[in-house]
C-alpha cells in the first residue's frame, strides 16, 4: 500500500469524500475514513441523498416518526438529509477547528429544482443554513445564470457556499466575480470575512465524456488523439484564472481585510472511461490550495496505486490550451459541450430529487400508522 493519499495531501489538496449515508456515519466508517484516509470534507448531491434513502433500512426509524406525523414529502427530504449533514459536521467539527474553518466541511444543496430562479435560491440557502446550524456548512448553488447573484448574496449574507456545475472557463470566471462581489458586499454590512468560506466545484470527467463522444463520432486518427485529454486541460485552465484572480488588487484589498480564498474543487473525479487509469484526475491534477472530492472508488485506487509526483498543474497551461483549440479545429465547439453539460447537469439532479420524492412518498406510506 502507498500512502499516496497523505503524499496529496502534503501536496496542498485537500481530500473530501463524495458521499454520504446514515450507515457511513453511524457505522464509523466516516470517522475511519478521517482517521486512516486522509479525508477533510463530505460533499453530498441529490443524487447520493437518492442512493442512499434507497438502500437498506437505516431510515426506517426517522420515516416512521415522520410518517406519524404526517409530514409532507419535501418536509421528510429536509429532515432526513440535514439530519445527516449535522451528525457528519459534527464528526468532522474538529478538523474545522484545526484549520481555522477552511477543512471539516460538509455540503448540502439547494433544492435543483431552483436553479434556475435567483431569489428561492437565497431563501433556500438561508433555510437550510438554519436548518443545519452548524458553522461547517457549505451551501452548494448551481453555478448557473441564476445562481450567479445567488451566490453573491448568500455570501453577503454571510453563509459560505460550495458553488457547483462548474464546466466553463467564462462561467468559472464569473463565479469568483460572484463571489468577490458578495465579499464586499458583506465587508460593507460590517461581517467578520474570516469566518465565510467557499469552493467552486469545477466537473472534469464529465468534460471527457461528452467531447469523447464526439470524437468517436469523428472517428479520425486526429481527432481519437485528442480522447481524455479534455477534462484535464479544462481543470488546468480554470486554476489559471483562479490565479489570476487571486492575485489581483481587488482580492488583495479583500484579503487585507479577512478574506478566505475561494479554492477550487476538483469534482466528478471517478474515471468514467476504463480506458484510462482510474486515477487520472487525481493524479494530473495536483496543486496547492485545490480540493478534490472523491467517490470512495476513487479514493480507494488512489491510496492502491495512486502516482502523486507533486505539482501537476505548473507549466501546463500552454498545452492545455493547445488541446482545447484542437478540438475547435475539429469542429466540436467548446462553447455548445459546456452548455450541454450544465443543463444536463440540472436536469440529472432534478431527476433524482424527483426519484428522491417517489421513494420518500413510498417509504412514508409503507411505515404509516394504521388509523384508528
Amino acid at each position: 500500500m502507498t500512502d499516496a493519499l497523505k503524499r496529496l495531501s502534503d501536496e496542498g489538496v485537500a481530500i473530501w469524500l463524495d458521499d454520504l449515508s446514515r450507515k457511513r456515519i453511524t457505522s464509523g466508517n466516516l470517522a475511519e475514513l478521517i482517521d486512516q484516509q486522509h479525508v477533510v470534507g463530505v460533499t453530498t448531491n441529490p443524487t447520493i441523498f437518492q442512493k442512499a434513502i434507497s438502500q437498506g433500512d437505516g431510515y426506517d426509524q426517522q420515516l416512521t416518526d415522520l410518517a406519524a406525523r404526517k409530514v409532507t414529502v419535501e418536509e421528510a427530504i429536509r429532515m432526513i438529509t440535514t439530519a445527516d449533514v449535522r451528525d457528519a459536521a459534527d464528526i468532522l467539527r474538529p478538523l474545522f477547528d484545526a484549520t481555522d474553518g477552511k477543512d471539516g466541511r460538509v455540503s448540502i444543496e439547494v433544492d435543483p429544482r431552483l436553479a434556475h430562479n435567483t431569489r428561492a435560491t437565497v431563501a433556500e440557502a438561508r433555510q437550510l443554513a438554519w436548518l443545519v446550524d452548524r458553522p461547517n456548512t457549505l451551501i452548494k448553488i448551481p453555478a448557473t445564470q441564476a445562481g450567479l447573484p445567488a451566490i453573491t448574496e448568500t455570501i453577503a449574507n454571510g453563509i459560505s457556499v460550495n458553488v457547483t456545475l462548474i464546466f466553463s472557463l467564462e462561467r468559472y470566471r464569473k463565479v469568483m466575480d460572484a463571489y468577490l462581489t458578495g465579499l464586499e458586499k458583506a465587508r460593507e454590512k460590517g461581517l467578520d470575512l474570516s469566518k465565510i468560506h467557499s469552493v467552486a466545484s469545477f466537473f472534469v470527467s464529465r468534460v471527457d465524456t461528452e467531447i469523447d463522444r464526439r470524437i468517436d463520432e469523428l472517428g479520425t486518427d486526429e481527432a481519437k488523439a485528442l480522447r481524455g485529454k479534455a477534462g484535464v486541460a479544462n481543470a488546468r485552465l480554470a486554476y489559471q484564472a483562479y490565479e489570476e484572480v487571486f492575485s489581483s488588487d481587488r482580492w488583495s484589498a479583500l484579503e487585507n481585510a479577512g478574506a478566505n480564498r475561494q479554492r477550487p474543487l476538483w469534482a466528478s473525479t471517478g474515471v468514467k472511461d476504463k480506458a484510462y487509469k482510474d486515477t487520472m484526475y487525481v493524479e494530473e491534477l495536483v496543486a496547492p490550495n485545490t480540493v478534490n472530492t472523491m467517490p470512495e472508488a476513487t479514493l480507494q485506487a488512489t491510496e492502491d496505486h495512486g502516482e502523486i509526483r507533486g505539482d501537476a498543474i505548473k507549466g501546463t497551461y500552454e498545452q492545455a490550451r493547445a488541446d482545447l483549440d484542437a478540438l475547435e479545429k475539429l469542429g466540436i465547439s467548446y462553447d455548445d459541450v459546456v452548455q450541454v453539460l450544465e443543463d444536463e447537469g440540472v436536469e440529472k439532479f432534478e431527476s433524482s430529487w424527483n426519484d428522491l420524492l417517489k421513494s420518500t412518498e413510498a417509504e412514508l406510506e409503507r411505515l404509516a400508522p394504521a388509523e384508528g
